[in-house]
């Protein structure tokens, strides 16, 4: 399988499982309004991810924002975990989300060199960046 049918297979996965959240966020909103209000993100996140799959290259900075807010997320489940603010239990959720962190930036696409050069080519235009010179 190459990279990038790889990395469709895993937005899938990953927008479907976030996607399943929006059970728990039904029977969380009158209990638990902020983590109702954090699976939201979540089930919005997935609908994009499903969306993303179709061109994982038209949304490499979704999915480089979902591996890193997913590093994120998982830091700081495993320090509440540690000092005892939520249940251990929840280091497999830590788990879950450093392998999803880890398996999006891995199979990333990578940065367009057409963009960066379009980049580079209309700050010079603007006078932003200097114009090369060839030495005679």
């Amino acid at each position: 399988m190459n990279r990038e049918r790889a990395l469709k297979v895993v937005l899938m996965l990953v927008g479907l499982l976030f996607l399943a959240l929006v059970y728990p966020l039904m029977m969380f909103v009158r209990q638990e309004p902020a983590l109702a209000m954090m699976l939201s993100v979540y089930v919005t996140l997935g609908i994009f991810l499903l969306l993303a799959a179709r061109n994982p290259s038209a949304n490499r900075s979704l999915i480089i924002f979902t591996a890193w807010s997913s590093f994120a997320h998982a830091a700081l489940m495993a320090v509440q975990a540690f000092r005892n603010f939520i249940a251990r239990g929840e280091l497999v959720g830590v788990g879950v989300l450093i392998v999803i962190g880890v398996a999006l930036i891995v199979l990333s696409p990578a940065e367009p060199r057409e963009l960066a050069s379009a980049v580079g080519g209309k700050a010079r235009s603007l006078g932003k960046l200097p114009t090369p010179t060839i030495p005679s």
